[in-house]
C-alpha cells in the first residue's frame, strides 16, 4: 500500500476583523500548526502496469486504409472545390464535401498496381462527383457554359456590392445580352402534384 500525506493547517475559527487586529499589534506572521492527513491506496503502480486478461481488441474498420489514403489527399479536394467555386454560384464548403466523397470512392477502388499514382486517379473521381452534382442540381434549361460563367460572375459582383445597372458594363456584355443571360439562368423548376 502506498500513502499520500498532506499537511492541513489547524487554526481556531476567528473572524476576519480579529485576525487583522492581532496582526497589526504583533507585526509577526501568524503561527500555524499542522496535522497530517494520510490517504491509503490499495496498490502502488510498479514499473509495469498489470496486464488485463481477456481484454477485447477493437476490430479494425474494413476501410481504414482507404480512409487514411483519402485523408492524406485533402489538399486535392480543396484545390478542386476552389476551382469549381470560382466558376459557379455554389459554396466552397458544399463542393469540398463532394470532392471528399469522390476521394473516398477513389480510395476504395484504388489498388496501386501497375505503378499508378493515386492523385491523378482521385482527381478524376472528385471532379466527376462535383460535375454530376452540378448537372443534377444545375440549370433547368440548356444554357451555354459561357452564359453560366457570366451569370456566376454577375452574382458574385452583386454580393460584393455592385449595382445591377453596372453589371453589363463590368462583365463587358450589352444590356440586352445580360437580360437574356439573366432570364435563362434564373428559371426555376417547380414540381406540380396533381390533385387526387
Amino acid at each position: 500500500m502506498s500513502q499520500l500525506c498532506l499537511p492541513l493547517p489547524l487554526e481556531e475559527p476567528r473572524s476576519e476583523v480579529e485576525r487583522s487586529r492581532r496582526r497589526r499589534k504583533r507585526q509577526e506572521p501568524p503561527i500555524q500548526q499542522h496535522q497530517q492527513l494520510v490517504f491509503a491506496f490499495p496498490y502502488s503502480p510498479g514499473p509495469q502496469r498489470p496486464r488485463m486478461r481477456n481484454r477485447r481488441q477493437r476490430p479494425v474498420h474494413p476501410h481504414a486504409a482507404a480512409h487514411a489514403l483519402a485523408l492524406a489527399h485533402l489538399d486535392l479536394a480543396d484545390k478542386i472545390a476552389g476551382n469549381f467555386a470560382r466558376r459557379t454560384t455554389h459554396s466552397f464548403d458544399d463542393l469540398r464535401q463532394l470532392a471528399v466523397i469522390g476521394l473516398l470512392k477513389a480510395a476504395a477502388r484504388f489498388d496501386g498496381t501497375g505503378g499508378r499514382s493515386f492523385r491523378p486517379y482521385a482527381r478524376t473521381y472528385a471532379n466527376g462527383e462535383i460535375t454530376h452534382y452540378l448537372r443534377d442540381h444545375g440549370f433547368a434549361i440548356k444554357v451555354p457554359p459561357s452564359w453560366r460563367d457570366l451569370f456566376a460572375s454577375g452574382q458574385k459582383l452583386l454580393r460584393q456590392g455592385c449595382s445591377p445597372a453596372q453589371l453589363p458594363e463590368r462583365l463587358e456584355v450589352t444590356p440586352e445580352r445580360w437580360r437574356e443571360i439573366l432570364n435563362a439562368c434564373s428559371i426555376k423548376v417547380v414540381a406540380l402534384q396533381p390533385d387526387c
